[in-house]
């Protein structure tokens, strides 16, 4: 078998029983079937491996309703440290089942082992225990009310927080269920409950943590899972009356029409949207650590991160050596498929990103960006490309200006501070941005001067669940992860109380 290729015999006895079938929808705590559904393929030769349920209208308003009947019922009367106990108990279950589940999450996406394992499981049960923290600490405050023309007695105010209400979530396939766990966890700490739509190309895990999910005791229709091939089980999902909250992790584009949708119906929104991250080398860097960052900040989990170091700006002195370093890193990675345990770089989800990225490719040499290394695929059925590095670049390319979503590092020099500071702003985008200098003031004044939600210093996406993780301008509006997170997901109600 060609190293190119998945071998399933190498998966567990779990993952090789689990993913042989065709999946129902989770809808109120059962699996619902459908009369349609689609295929699953291995992004290493596009063959079909399992398939999975096509929801249609009925099907949204059964799971909305089964998480409406939830957010009045057995949800409701849980006491805040019992919703507590419950997600640390999910958080177990999943470190318990992590080989399964990261074998089904390779399987669907092409992301390498260690990648599934240590994100969408290790990470993830990290962040429902951060969550589960919250439950028990929603606070309101208290007053003594004025109301001047209420003359007699003694007003006394306060405030509490309520759950939203059901949530929609709608989440993409390059992190599946580590996402998923994002809109999940705060979600559920706040006392909500949700209907969330997997990608169509990544369902499963989602699918088999809605299992885990009521084995902790979270009870039936406070999670529900909705699957489907196309758009219209996410507009389905958005429009629907009884979702109080959209939460989107996904394209700029799809983000733009359902923050209209929504604000039609007076919806709350979080939406995570695309990004151009720039990572920035001053003079002052320490070099090798700064261009083996810069280039596993493009190449991890195959360039295919919303936060992906996609655009490298290297002070002129460095230049030639930063873009060597990173030139020889992305030449040593072999790609391979992603259930073999030496894999450096696996396929991209499906064929048709890979042509995408590689028309990118393409748009970029035209218009006069220099190849460095990679900028093709082999010549194999998966969906591979080689890890590239086009240097040179200027704003105005479309591989400069857009979100490519694959192993694609633009490269440019830079003199002077200011200098970099208007390339790495020239965007639409803001989501994140890292800066290499040992220089504190230059920190300070960088970390303001840059228009993005997070700005690492000497280090390229890290991000801790203590932080809020959201972007500007057309890399969205809210925030996933930290308290944020959580009180997004609950609305103020004031009381006043009167006494004669």
């Amino acid at each position: 078998m060609s190293r190119l290729e998945n071998d399933f015999g190498l998966l567990g006895e779990e993952a090789k029983a689990y993913l042989d079938r065709v999946h129902g929808l989770h809808i109120g705590g059962r699996e619902v079937a459908t009369r349609d559904s689609y295929a699953l393929c291995d992004p290493t030769t596009g063959r079909e491996f399992a398939r999975a349920a096509e929801a249609g209208p009925d099907e949204i308003d059964a799971a909305v309703a089964a998480a409406r009947t939830a957010l009045n019922g057995d949800w409701a009367t849980l006491r805040p440290y019992e919703r507590e106990r419950r997600l640390l108990r999910l958080a177990d279950l999943l470190e318990a089942h992590e080989r399964e589940l990261s074998e089904i999450e390779t399987v669907c996406s092409g992301r390498l082992l260690p990648n599934t394992a240590g994100v969408d499981v290790g990470y993830s049960a990290h962040v429902l225990r951060y969550m589960g923290g919250w439950a028990t600490k929603l606070e309101g405050q208290t007053a003594r009310l004025s109301v001047p023309y209420i003359p007699t007695g003694d007003l006394q105010g306060f405030t509490f927080r309520e759950p939203v209400g059901v949530v929609g979530a709608i989440v993409p396939w390059n992190v599946a269920l580590g996402i998923a766990v994002w809109k999940i966890a705060p979600a559920l700490a706040a006392g909500c409950t949700i209907v969330l739509k997997p990608a169509p190309q990544t369902p499963l895990s989602a699918l088999r943590f809605a299992r885990l999910a009521l084995e902790a005791g979270i009870p039936p229709g406070v999670l529900n899972i909705v699957t489907g091939s196309g758009p219209e089980v996410g507009e389905l999902l958005v429009r629907h009356p009884d979702i109080a909250m959209v939460s989107f992790t996904g394209s700029t584009e799809v983000g733009r029409k359902i923050a209209a949708e929504a604000a039609g119906q007076f919806k709350r929104i979080s939406l995570e949207l695309g990004g151009k991250s720039p990572v920035i080398v001053m003079e002052d860097a320490e070099v090798a650590a700064a261009s083996e960052a810069a280039a596993w900040a493009i190449f991890a989990n195959h360039g295919q991160n919303c936060c992906a170091g996609s655009r490298l700006y290297v002070h002129r002195s460095l230049y030639g050596e930063v873009i060597d370093r990173v030139v020889a890193i992305a030449e040593s990675i072999e790609l391979s498929a992603p259930l073999l345990p030496d894999a450096a770089m696996g396929p991209l989800v499906n064929q048709a990103q890979r042509q995408r990225v590689l028309r990118y490719v393409e748009a970029g040499l035209a218009e006069g960006a220099r190849l460095v290394t990679g900028g093709t695929a082999p010549d194999h059925v998966g969906a591979y490309v080689r890890p590239t590095v086009l240097a040179d670049a200027e704003p105005q390319m479309s591989s400069v200006k857009d979100e490519i979503f694959g192993p694609v590092l633009m490269a440019a020099a830079f003199e002077r501070e200011e200098d970099v500071l208007a390339l790495a702003n020239d965007s639409r985008f803001g989501l994140g941005a890292s800066v290499w200098t040992r220089d504190v003031d230059r920190v300070h004044r960088m970390t303001r001067a840059l228009e993005v939600g997070s700005v690492w210093i000497n280090v390229h996406n890290a991000l801790d669940v203590a932080l809020p993780f959201g972007g500007w301008k057309d890399s969205g509006v809210g925030n996933d992860l930290s308290e944020a997170a959580v009180l997004a997901h609950t609305r103020i109600k004031a009381s006043v109380h009167h006494h004669a």
